[in-house]
């Protein structure tokens, strides 16, 4: 239902967009949420976009770097300056409620995709 794309191998500084298509349009009353799981570590919160998309709220590491957007059918996250600590599988989900951070309060997840950043 919720299909994460466009990761990939990239240099510090560069550029990445990632894409989550819904393949339902139940999806575009949703609150979406980003995450990721780095290596070895526990999976954390990345952005979060409201369902009408004027609200957006970032994580501490990833705020000034990262844009989340939507549109009816699709999440984006816009990632520019990358660096290595943002190397992480990268996931996208769905939550009926508000905003959250916690992965718990998620009911639906994507696959994940992967995001590598050389120094």
């Amino acid at each position: 239902q919720l299909q994460a794309s466009g990761g990939g191998l990239v240099q510090a500084g560069d550029s990445l967009r990632l894409n989550c298509a819904a393949s339902e349009r139940t999806f575009s009353t949703y609150t979406m949420g980003w995450f990721r799981q780095p290596p070895g570590k526990e999976r954390e919160f990345v952005a979060v976009i409201s369902w009408i998309g004027g609200t957006n709220y970032y994580a501490d590491s990833v705020k000034g770097r990262f844009i989340v957007s939507r549109d009816n059918a699709n999440v984006y996250l816009q990632m520019n300056s990358l660096k290595p600590e943002d190397t992480a599988v990268y996931y996208c989900a769905a939550r009926r409620s508000y905003f959250s951070s916690d992965p718990n309060e998620y009911d639906y997840w994507g696959q994940g995709t992967q995001v590598t950043v050389s120094s």
